[in-house]
């Protein structure tokens, strides 16, 4: 690497990568149903942790799940994108078991996250029901 390609200044170079990664961030939302699907539930669980009044370990337990699902959609829609990059868009085998096993870790997530959700909102949702119908 030429001397002329460093980077010599901290703050533009903080600058720059911080504007890759909301730029990253902007074309997964636009381009990933399922990252807006999963942000749009995230935003339905964090609306009900404020109804229940959640602890605070239970915010960290919610928050967790939340950003550990959007980051792993995150990396499955990189290997998608890598993918179809080096097929050119076309069938190969090795291809299809990167992209299904990246799709299995953001199922596996999204499941953590279900087990997770349902341990913290359960007993909330049902001592509200034993209390007004019961």
């Amino acid at each position: 690497m030429a001397l002329k390609d460093k980077q010599t200044e901290k703050n533009k170079h903080f600058i720059a990568s911080l504007e890759f990664a909301l730029q990253g961030i902007r074309t997964v939302f636009k381009e990933e149903r399922n990252m807006r699907t999963h942000s749009l539930m995230g935003v339905l669980a964090i609306i009900a942790g404020f109804i229940f009044r959640l602890t605070t370990v239970e915010w960290l337990w919610l928050l967790f799940v939340i950003f550990f699902v959007l980051i792993i959609e995150i990396i499955n829609t990189a290997f998608e994108n890598v993918v179809d990059m080096c097929t050119d868009f076309h069938f190969h085998p090795i291809g299809k078991k990167i992209k299904d096993m990246a799709a299995g870790a953001v199922l596996i997530t999204a499941c953590f996250s279900l087990i997770v959700g349902s341990i913290i909102f359960l007993p909330k949702i049902w001592q509200l029901f034993v209390t007004y119908f019961l």
